[in-house]
């Protein structure tokens, strides 16, 4: 049983939601290497959630819609997302 997949009659934003990223693209994305993308995919970086990613044999792909909702969540979650205050400093008696 052949099934067809065709975005043409959906509209752009869900266009935008079924696209997928490659690494380097997510790379580009995130403003980082993509030897670093690899590790939040694969959860090696410290208090980070992982990064949700399809898997075709060895070639990975990020669907953008997750990666926006994984960036939302890694900036509204993240204890280092934030900086705190900044510590008052007195330069003048030092």
């Amino acid at each position: 049983m052949d099934r067809e997949f065709s975005i043409s009659n959906t509209s752009s934003s869900d266009a935008a939601s079924l696209s997928v990223m490659t690494i380097p693209e997510v790379a580009a994305e995130l403003r980082c290497s993509r030897s670093h993308v690899y590790k939040l995919l694969e959860g090696r970086v410290p208090d980070v959630s992982p990064i949700p990613h399809i898997c075709l044999g060895r070639k990975k792909l990020v669907r953008r819609e997750a990666l926006e909702r994984w960036k939302l969540q890694i900036e509204n979650h993240s204890p280092s997302a934030t900086l705190g205050a900044e510590p008052n400093i007195n330069t003048v008696d030092a």
